[in-house]
């Protein structure tokens, strides 16, 4: 599997995790939660980026 498969399956867990997280978190839990993976979603997306410059 190369790197730009591994990079949209990713995302899509995360977006998958944050729709349910919407759904069920309420108030700070759930503001902390959306934080949290919109990080791992931009450390996915730049460590992608890095690995296709090499």
């Amino acid at each position: 599997m190369d790197s730009k498969s591994k990079l949209k399956w990713a995302l899509g867990g995360y977006a998958a995790l944050a729709v349910a997280a919407s759904f069920t978190l309420d108030g700070y839990f759930r503001w902390s939660v959306l934080v949290i993976l919109a990080a791992l979603a931009v450390k996915s997306w730049v460590a992608t980026k890095k690995e296709e410059l090499q």
